[in-house]
């Protein structure tokens, strides 16, 4: 079906899709995602916490974790950040890509330049410092999109609240 311009009516899901710079925007400011990864024991699920950079994900992860070791097996994950406490003001976005480690693990400081911009917002994030700690325990796992989906109910017209 078309309308009267010759367009196809706009889906609801996309009415509720967030812009690029909208994801963006919501990714830099949330703080915790949530992982999904499937090891032998069958899905495992995990809050982490991440930068947003240059369209890509960046976790720091223990790396004795499950989910570490899950992903040494089977990189494949999805990636959940939302937000919102009425049903009205939900928001959030997947991220389905897959999931590798970066740089040396556990990191422990060699110089490694993609991580430079990185590791300096995820100590202004999580810190409040511009330079970041090393535990020896943690690594990053960088995760390239492959699909992202997003919603925002915030843009819902009010009739179908």
């Amino acid at each position: 079906m078309t309308s009267d311009s010759g367009l196809r009516p706009q889906q609801h899901r996309r009415v509720i899709a967030m812009t690029e710079d909208e994801v963006d925007t919501f990714l830099t400011g949330q703080r915790t995602c949530r992982l999904a990864t499937i090891g032998t024991n069958g899905p495992h699920l995990s809050a982490l916490w991440f930068v947003w950079h240059d369209h890509t994900l960046w976790l720091s992860s223990i790396t004795k974790s499950q989910r570490w070791k899950d992903l040494a097996a089977d990189p494949r994950t999805a990636v959940l950040v939302d937000d919102g406490e009425e049903y009205s003001e939900l928001r959030g976005v997947e991220i389905r890509g897959s999931a590798l480690p970066f740089g040396e693990a556990p990191r422990v400081g060699e110089d490694v330049p993609e991580l430079v911009p990185v590791e300096r917002l995820f100590a202004r994030k999580y810190r409040g410092a511009d330079t970041m700690t090393y535990d020896g325990r943690h690594g990053w796992l960088k995760l390239v999109p492959e699909k992202i989906t997003s919603w925002d109910f915030r843009k819902m017209p009010s009739s179908r609240r």
